[in-house]
């Protein structure tokens, strides 16, 4: 499978660099696009997300370098802010980043895909279906990346390709460590997450991988919660 390309976006760190990790320990290669074109494994490209003409032509580019199989939408953001001061600015990047970056990159692959048929996995949160203060951005992203995915799944299906949500819940990482850890959050999270913890983002990455690797045609359309069932803990 090493001549079997799989685009991962946001790759650099946290879960987009474990995801990119875990496909390379199965066999595929990883083309790792990010900001900063840092790559924990495969071949690094440097790309913004948000520049439509800039996405297009990395992935071309990927595509120059051998057959691409899937897609791996990881790349966001996360700007709080209450609704009743909510910036204008701060909502269309958090939607850039999450949603609309989403359609792009897999509309840009669907060319490739099509041919022989493929998967393409988007990121998204269990925020998609709950209410949650200072987040409507964010919650409004991930829930366009859900509905994304179904309608992906039924549009591109006659086409070979699949497509999943993976919508994680809190999630231990580089960035957010120091606060997760922090006695009194740690204590919060030990009640409403019904396994006691966050997941680490290798929990995600071997799901991901998983994916891929296990290639069954009628998984496609769905979302996937990973967040310990804190969303139906009550």
């Amino acid at each position: 499978m090493a001549d079997k390309q799989i685009i991962v976006t946001g790759a650099s760190k946290g879960i987009g660099a474990a995801i990119a990790m875990d496909l390379d320990r199965r066999g595929f290669h990883v083309a790792c696009l990010s900001r900063s074109g840092v790559a924990p494994v495969g071949t690094g490209y440097a790309c913004d997300m948000t520049d439509e003409a800039a996405v297009r032509a990395t992935i071309a580019t990927c595509a120059d370098a051998g057959d691409i199989i899937g897609l791996v939408n990881n790349a966001g953001m996360h700007i709080p802010g209450s609704i009743a001061t909510l910036d204008i600015g701060d909502y269309e990047r958090v939607m850039a980043l999450n949603a609309t970056s989403v359609m792009v990159a897999a509309r840009e692959v669907y060319p490739y895909l099509k041919d022989a048929g493929g998967t393409i996995v988007n990121i998204g949160s269990f925020f998609d279906r709950m209410g949650v203060p200072d987040n409507l951005a964010y919650c409004a992203s991930k829930a366009a990346v859900a509905a994304m995915t179904r309608c992906m799944a039924v549009e591109w299906a006659d086409d070979g390709i699949r497509a999943v949500n993976i919508a994680p819940g809190y999630v231990e990482t580089d960035l957010n460590r120091e606060f997760l850890t922090r006695p009194k959050v740690a204590k919060w999270m030990a009640g409403r997450i019904a396994v006691g913890k966050p997941a680490q983002p290798d929990e995600i990455a071997r799901l991901v991988g998983a994916i891929f690797a296990e290639n069954i045609n009628s998984l496609t359309g769905e979302t996937i919660y990973v967040d310990g069932a804190q969303g139906i803990n009550h």
